[in-house]
């Protein structure tokens, strides 16, 4: 029987109603896999010896109120485990860059879900810029000038952090904004890597789609569609996730950037995409499982973990 091991935040503390992990820990469990579950902050690397992380073995079940049950505690040596799926949430940061380096060390034994090589090289929205041609007008600075004469060329624009997540930092400045300057400057006092500007697309107000590609293939989507008011359709910051088919959109943008994520390991993706344009592509820590399963009763965990057995 396959032992598996999901590198990720505290289980414990979840929201399992929109955990694409706990998707796939579901799914594990339903097959009779172990499952070992382990905090980055666990790993220890000695050199020679070998890498190890603190956790614990789990029993999971599809119950809000009590959906973990620990079995047991330890230290165990990864290359004990037959698969280990990366999915730890965002900041990218050197604290997820470390965590690629240590698991680096073993993939010659061990199966890494994302591949942790092709993830430390492919940040989220960076990497959809190697195929511009499917974005929106796209800027990625710290140059207030070259802002600044983007947004005289595109009257709307987006500015968000180019390593943030979940909708957080992301700012919609009309033309008729005055706080252009002042936001800049406060966001590189918060950190000082550039930021991505983009166009404003309109269409975002009907949906930001989340296409899930398993091992380059496009599988299935869900829409998410932002509050009034409000320009971020994130199901953290108040999205609703709403019932969608893949469209020819989907399926143009899926087949450009398939190969790719293919010959780079990057089996489990969500791609965003809004209006037809690819926005980001999300190798980290991908969601979109459970709302997909409850709206249109596809269960991708399951596509995902044959595709990984596969591989073995």
């Amino acid at each position: 029987m396959l032992k598996i091991a999901l590198q990720m935040d505290a289980i414990e503390t979840i929201d399992i109603r929109g955990d694409s992990s706990f998707a796939l820990a579901l799914e594990a469990a339903a097959r009779g896999y172990n499952i070992f579950v382990y905090h980055p902050d666990n790993l220890a690397f000695t050199p020679g010896v070998g890498l190890t992380a603190k956790g614990a073995w789990v029993d999971v079940k599809d119950d809000i109120n009590h959906h973990v049950n620990i079995i047991r505690e330890e230290r165990i040596d990864l290359t004990d485990l037959d698969v280990i799926l990366m999915r730890q949430d965002p900041p990218f940061d050197m604290h997820y860059i470390t965590a690629t380096y240590m698991l680096e060390t073993i993939m010659d034994k061990v199966k890494v879900v994302n591949h942790p090589t092709s993830v430390r090289n492919a940040p989220e929205k960076l990497v959809a810029t190697l195929f511009h041609e499917l974005m929106p007008p796209t800027l990625i600075t710290s140059n207030i000038d070259q802002i600044k004469t983007f947004r005289s060329e595109h009257k709307d624009i987006i500015v968000k952090p180019l390593y943030g997540n979940g909708g957080r930092g992301i700012f919609h400045l009309k033309p008729e904004d005055t706080n252009l300057s002042s936001l800049i400057e406060t966001m590189l006092l918060i950190d000082r890597s550039p930021l991505m500007v983009q166009r404003y697309l309109p269409a975002v107000t009907n949906g930001d789609k989340r296409v899930i590609m398993i091992d380059g293939e496009a599988v299935g989507a869900v829409n998410r569609v932002p509050p009034k008011g409000e320009a971020r359709s994130n199901l953290h910051v108040g999205g609703k996730a709403v019932k969608s088919d893949l469209d020819d959109h989907d399926f143009r943008i899926a087949e450009a950037i398939g190969p790719f994520l293919k010959e780079k390991e990057l089996l489990f993706c969500g791609i965003d995409v809004i209006g037809g344009y690819l926005t980001e592509i999300n190798v980290t820590s991908p969601t979109g499982l459970r709302e997909i399963k409850q709206l249109s009763g596809l269960d991708l965990a399951v596509s995902i973990w044959d595709s990984i057995t596969a591989k073995l």
